[in-house]
């Protein structure tokens, strides 16, 4: 069963702006310290089918990850779902952004969805992330409006 978490920022950047930094996926170690490495292809435009392919840190262990581009509407929302297999993957994420006065409110979710022995570690994953999820929004915040 997948469990979620999200969390709402308010950037001082108008909307195109952040969503033109959000949808290049290669700027999340600018936000994200667990993203090590991080390439896109194919070499083109960020748009639906686009994959991200990630080394990522969690918990001391490193994992690769995939994920496709699955709804791209700018300026106003990103989805994407994992493809690669790992004992946790985010079957859906997603960036919705919204006008917020002179900014942008932005929304990101994933959802976690645990494999195998993933099962029993799914739960602290998401603990974790809800945990974190307020400086994780504020990571983003400092990263885009520093861009």
């Amino acid at each position: 069963m997948a469990a979620r978490f999200d969390v709402t920022t308010v950037i001082d950047r108008p909307i195109e702006e952040v969503f033109a930094f959000l949808a290049d996926g290669t700027n999340d170690p600018k936000f994200s310290p667990r993203v090590l490495e991080i390439a896109k292809s194919p070499e083109q435009p960020t748009g639906v089918g686009t994959v991200y392919a990630s080394t990522v840190k969690d918990a001391g262990v490193k994992t690769k990850r995939e994920f496709k581009i699955t709804e791209f509407e700018p300026p106003t929302r990103i989805r994407w779902t994992e493809t690669s297999k790992n004992l946790i993957t985010v079957p859906e994420g997603g960036y919705d952004l919204a006008p917020d006065g002179s900014g942008t409110r932005v929304t990101l979710y994933n959802t976690f969805e645990g494999h195998g022995l993933g099962k029993l570690i799914a739960p602290v994953a998401l603990r974790g992330a809800r945990k974190g999820a307020d400086q994780f929004g504020q990571s983003i915040k400092a990263a885009v409006e520093a861009a």
